[in-house]
């Protein structure tokens, strides 16, 4: 198994060089917080990824979730290291103040989740949606329900779940059936059946509050009809403590490609009490504050997962032995030269790399819009959500499409034994594979891309992202880089505002080439930008290593979004072509 080393170094970076976060934290007015407390928490985050929760990740898989007697227990030390986890305070790090939360920036939790996603994918996914959920009752539920709640939940002495997939209902929630009843004492009864639900249950909390979308009896039809609701696994006594069992359960848990680890339950709820959080009917606006906050962090998977594939790639292959490269003979000393000199495999780890640091830069660049939006003047506060809008999509969903990638050029590294069990690579492949389809699969972020935030939108947040990113160049030194990536992001901008004007259906043809065309400029820019800060920071070695990388990316990767940028100019007639008939033939 791949021994997973958090990579402090470019974190330290990223922080202190590249995103200049004392700036950063002073320009918000955030005086309590510099970048060498965010490198101090990055470092201890490190610390309990690496020595905590990576150890578990491979038995976690052998020994997978059990249901008996219709409660879930989860692998062999997983409950112990949540219990950790929250005695140290990590399940708080973004939690309101006001509730037992610490309120720290986005800028220092971003790298610390990243990690935890690199150390055990499984079993960061019960924390992340606690998270989710926490964010959701913050700005929508009553003043009531967050004081019997939300501190529990900022805590982790209670977890939070998603309820939306229900078995006819996936990506069209319209047709959601679940049902709520009002009752006399402002509560609800909660009907229905919900499938895919991380977290649904476990042991290791006294309590799961589920966030459940249901539909009220005098609901509209359609998705202005849901309504989201709070449903306790038991209900709360006189002291507000885990007391009658509500009436629902876990009909059985999914048996999955990869997540082994993590209970994903299937949900019946039969009449279980439940309280609405916002406004009635209101609930998918609600619930998509929770999902867009998911569908961030479900990008850290795609992340976390490449950083931890390319390490083991990198590990083995400075190690094994095979051949003599065509360079020459670089290791005469020994029978053959490792692997790493032959120019295929250095071409695999080298796409891995870059593909990796490009998407750490941008979930540090979304990290940091998110401070702002949080901590920033009424102005800024508008301008960033309109960046974090637009990023949303292409983080989820190209950084989930890389840690495919990425975690499949692992297995390629290793030649057979990539294929084989006992060396871990394969499991990455399987862990991370379902992070293109949860949270919305990746043809719908697409869709939502080109179709919400920038045909729909008029073209306000693609000003906002080019501008946002547009900082990033002005601040660059190197004169002919700089202009590059000018060049680069006028060319993303003036492609991206003649989608304006396209068809429906043009529009939902080119949706998947177009973000993958926006990824591959974006992260080209932010490479352009940080071999230019990498030079004038204290680290010899980052630096020649941004500045090959960076070539190597401009060289060998920036040329895909070429491809995509003819495919999704060049509409939806061939692809509307095929009306079904074509493949019947077999």
């Amino acid at each position: 198994m791949p021994q997973y080393q958090a990579p402090m170094a470019d974190f330290q970076f990223l922080m202190k060089d590249w995103l200049e976060l004392d700036n950063h934290y002073s320009s918000l007015g955030m005086e309590d917080f510099d970048a060498g407390l965010a490198n101090e928490v990055v470092a201890q985050g490190a610390k309990f990824a690496t020595d905590v929760v990576a150890p578990l990740n491979r038995e976690g898989d052998e020994q997978g979730c059990t249901l008996n007697d219709g409660n879930v227990t989860t692998p062999e030390g997983f409950a112990d290291a949540y219990q950790d986890y929250v005695a140290n305070g990590w399940n708080a790090m973004l939690g309101p103040v006001d509730y037992e939360g610490q309120g720290l920036p986005y800028t220092m939790a971003v790298p610390v989740h990243e990690m935890l996603n690199s150390a055990n994918l499984s079993w960061r996914l019960t924390t992340m949606l606690t998270e989710s959920a926490v964010l959701a009752m913050t700005r929508h539920a009553t003043d009531e329900l967050k004081d019997k709640y939300l501190s529990k939940m900022v805590t982790g002495e209670w977890t939070g779940t998603m309820n939306l997939t229900e078995p006819h209902a996936g990506t069209d929630l319209a047709l959601l059936s679940t049902k709520a009843e009002p009752q006399d004492d402002g509560s609800y009864l909660i009907t229905g059946n919900k499938i895919f639900i991380t977290g649904g249950d476990h042991d290791w909390t006294s309590n799961v509050i589920h966030m459940v979308l249901a539909r009220l009896p005098d609901a509209p039809k359609g998705v202005k009809g849901i309504s989201l609701f709070l449903v306790p696994k038991f209900l709360l006594n006189e002291n507000d403590e885990p007391g009658e069992r509500n009436a629902l359960s876990v009909g059985s848990i999914e048996h999955k490609m990869g997540i082994k680890a993590s209970p994903t339950c299937v949900m019946n709820y039969d009449g279980a009490k439940g309280w609405l959080i916002g406004e009635a009917n209101q609930g998918l606006a609600c619930m998509f504050t929770m999902m867009n906050d998911a569908r961030f962090q479900v990008g850290l998977q795609g992340l976390g997962a490449a950083e931890a594939s390319f390490q083991g790639a990198l590990a083995y292959a400075r190690e094994r032995l095979q051949s003599r490269a065509p360079q020459g003979v670089q290791q005469p000393d020994e029978k053959a030269d490792a692997i790493i000199f032959q120019p295929d495999v250095a071409r695999m780890l080298l796409t891995q790399k870059t593909l990796t640091e490009g998407c750490r830069a941008m979930s540090m660049m979304y990290a940091k819009y998110m401070d702002i939006e949080k901590n920033g003047d009424d102005d800024a506060k508008r301008e960033a959500n309109k960046v974090i809008q637009f990023l949303t999509p292409v983080c989820k969903a190209f950084m989930t499409d890389m840690g495919l990638e990425v975690t499949s050029l692992g297995i390629q590294v290793f030649g057979g034994h990539g294929y084989i069990r006992e060396w871990g690579m394969e499991q990455l492949m399987r862990d991370v594979r379902i992070a293109q389809l949860y949270e919305g699969t990746n043809g719908i972020q697409a869709l939502d891309l080109i179709g919400r935030k920038l045909t729909r939108d008029g073209g306000n947040m693609l000003e906002a992202t080019y501008n946002a990113f547009g900082e990033f160049v002005s601040k660059m030194e190197d004169k002919e880089s700089q202009s590059r990536a000018q060049a680069l992001l006028d060319d993303w901008r003036a492609a991206s505002a003649d989608c304006l004007g396209m068809s429906p259906e043009d529009v939902a043809a080119a949706a998947c080439d177009y973000l993958a065309y926006t990824a591959y400029s974006l992260l080209g820019v932010l490479w352009y930008s940080m071999a230019d800060a990498a030079k004038r920071g204290d680290n010899a070695t980052l630096a020649e290593s941004k500045a090959k990388c960076s070539a190597f990316y401009e060289a060998r990767i920036l040329p895909r979004r070429d491809a995509h940028k003819v495919a999704f100019q060049s509409g939806a007639q061939k692809v509307l072509a095929v009306s079904g008939s074509e493949f019947d033939y077999l």
